[in-house]
């Protein structure tokens, strides 16, 4: 008796992988400062199993790119220092090559949106976008503080905000030097959790976390 043909792809994706579907290339990839339009085209002739799995070297290029702004996002929301003034103004300064500011303002939106208006200045594009509360998003070619001065020139002063007039090095400094045991110092989990890179970032140079090497910044979150 022949057995019937086993018609499914041998290559089908089961579990984790290290690629991304149709769908999630043509979302993300957009993002990407390298991104042309010819690359979606190219990506609907190959096969998702191939994407899926980094089968070809055009795939593993792709992937590399997605991962490049998916890190360059996460990183931000994870490394961004910001203040906020008795107006109700959060602001701070990020370093974005890639299309993710409004992924980056989104979080903030979520955590304090219906509270206060988002301001983040780009130092790659020298622009500052803005999230007012009712989750729009604008962009100003002007310095950050000349935007967070104008907008909250017709904001009321909110009682709430005005007591809680701390800088970032304070706020950090206190967090830090409330946990941190030094007989628990661990460099390379810290290396690990934040890598040198990450210091480059706006929001992390010269910060405190250098001194405190044992807890990630999520820990006091």
């Amino acid at each position: 008796m022949n057995k019937l043909p086993n018609k499914k792809d041998p290559m089908e994706v089961l579990g984790c992988s290290s690629g991304h579907t149709h769908e999630e290339l043509l979302q993300g990839l957009p993002r990407h400062r390298d991104f042309y339009p010819g690359l979606i085209q190219q990506i609907k002739k190959i096969p998702e199993v191939i994407l899926r799995n980094s089968g070809t070297p055009f795939a593993k290029k792709i992937n590399k790119m997605m991962r490049e702004v998916s890190t360059e996002s996460y990183r931000a929301i994870q490394f961004t220092r910001t203040e906020i003034n008795n107006r109700g103004v959060l602001y701070g300064v990020v370093l974005l090559k890639h299309q993710v500011i409004d992924l980056v303002l989104k979080y903030f939106h979520e955590r304090f949106g219906s509270q206060c208006i988002i301001c983040l200045y780009n130092e790659h594009n020298h622009e500052t976008a803005i999230m007012k509360e009712n989750g729009i998003i604008r962009v100003k070619k002007s310095p950050l503080m000349k935007v967070v001065e104008n907008l909250s020139r017709d904001r009321p002063l909110v009682p709430y905000f005005d007591d809680i007039q701390f800088k970032n090095e304070e706020i950090f400094e206190t967090l830090y030097s409330s946990q941190f045991i030094s007989e628990r110092e661990n460099k390379r989990y810290f290396k690990k959790m934040i890598p040198d890179k990450c210091f480059e970032l706006p929001g992390m140079r010269g910060g405190v976390e250098k001194r405190f090497r044992n807890k990630k910044i999520n820990d006091f979150l």
